[in-house]
């Protein structure tokens, strides 16, 4: 179970360098740098075995804080001419917001659940 989480904590690294990566055309990019290269480093901190469980729930937490704060006013999924592109991106940014929330509690849960077996 060890190396699972330790292959899975390698995957999403790679994952968030490439989506901080993709981001070079869009007008906000260096948020979008400095959002995905914390979870990059975070992912790595993991794989490393150098993240705590309060580093984990803070940034769980102000990432799903920050899914809702960029939700869209009317969500219209996320592909192109479907509807205003202004929501469909923040959709999108959401989203993606959420996936690394989401990653983010899961580092937190399987931390917590290492640290309480060792008491």
């Amino acid at each position: 179970m060890k190396n699972m989480f330790k292959i899975l904590s390698l995957v999403f690294t790679l994952l968030f360098i490439w989506a901080a990566y993709v981001q070079y055309n869009d007008p906000d990019a260096l948020l979008w740098y400095a959002i995905y290269g914390v979870a990059a480093a975070a992912s790595l901190f993991f794989y490393l075995g150098k993240l705590n469980v309060t580093a984990a729930v803070i940034l769980s937490f102000i990432y799903l804080v920050s899914t809702f704060v960029m939700w869209p006013d009317q969500y219209e999924g996320v592909t192109i001419g479907n509807g205003d592109i202004e929501n469909i991106e923040r959709g999108r940014e959401s989203l993606g917001l959420l996936i690394v929330a989401l990653v983010m509690l899961l580092y937190a849960v399987r931390l917590r659940l290492v640290n309480k077996s060792k008491v």
